[in-house]
């Protein structure tokens, strides 16, 4: 059986309410030149954000493209209620997408084709696409929805729609880790017509990234199960399940997993395309 198959979520999705006059104040959230730290206590009722094209929607807005932040993506986790849908979710015919479902079921035509994605459940969204979704479930349907602006390469034809689940995809051993450092890719990494990449990092207990990796790639991670300490940029920031990471360009990372459970966390990065000067 693979570490796939035995991998069992749910996936955190507690979002929204309002905490008691009863709790003090401070938290771990953080914003610094090189990393931002959204812990998932920020994800309460009163930062939502409502896009026009959804209707019985509601979303957090983890990343957006800022002066000496993050400017290649953006990254929000939606909430759609039951009955709510959105007829032509993406405004901007330029910008592809990907959706990642954390809870409940969504229903996306794409192209015409109707597809059900369930906890796991992932779709790539190509620019210029057509597309709708609409929650047809009884519960709550919660995905984190990352946008980026696709950059043509002249000769290479744009990537068509993939859809998916990641307990479906065989994760790759990362060399010299005895299968405790695993990587679920849920886009192919060796087709470069995509410019960026979303995958899925599990930890066993107490496996690292024994190195601190600095590099040109951006990143979103939001963490679905576990806890673990990430040295970011010098400090050691302790994250769980529930929070977000925004890298920025060259941000100096490495983590350790804490247990007792495996450390995955959901990442985008920025790949295969050349530096535009």
């Amino acid at each position: 059986m693979t570490a796939a198959a035995t991998h069992k979520a749910p996936y955190y999705t507690n979002f929204g309410g309002h905490p008691p006059q009863t709790e003090l104040l401070t938290d771990r959230a953080i914003v610094t030149e090189a990393y931002t730290v959204i812990p998932k206590g920020v994800l309460r009722d009163i930062v939502t954000s409502v896009f026009p094209e959804w209707s019985n929607t509601r979303a957090w807005v983890l990343n957006r493209p800022i002066a000496g932040g993050a400017t290649t993506f953006s990254q929000s986790i939606l909430e759609v209620s039951p009955g709510g849908a959105a007829s032509k979710p993406e405004p901007q015919a330029e910008v592809s997408g990907f959706i990642f479902v954390l809870g409940g079921e969504l229903s996306l035509v794409i192209e015409g084709a109707e597809h059900v994605l369930s906890e796991g459940g992932y779709a790539y969204l190509p620019a210029g696409s057509t597309w709708s979704a609409r929650n047809d479930g009884a519960e709550v349907a919660n995905f984190h929805w990352i946008r980026k602006r696709y950059e043509p390469v002249a000769g290479i034809a744009a990537p068509g729609p993939v859809v998916g689940n990641e307990r479906d995809v065989e994760p790759g051993e990362m060399p010299g880790t005895e299968g405790k450092w695993r990587t679920t890719r849920m886009l192919d990494p060796n087709d470069i017509a995509f410019d960026f990449g979303v995958n899925i990092v599990t930890f066993e207990p107490g496996a690292s990234i024994p190195f601190a990796e600095t590099h040109v790639m951006e990143h979103g991670l939001y963490v679905l199960e576990g806890k673990g300490v990430y040295r970011l940029n010098g400090d050691w920031v302790e994250v769980e399940a529930g929070d977000y990471m925004s890298l920025r360009a060259f941000c100096p990372q490495a983590c350790y997993a804490g247990g007792p459970s495996n450390f995955r966390y959901l990442l985008y990065k920025d790949q295969n395309r050349q530096v535009a000067l």
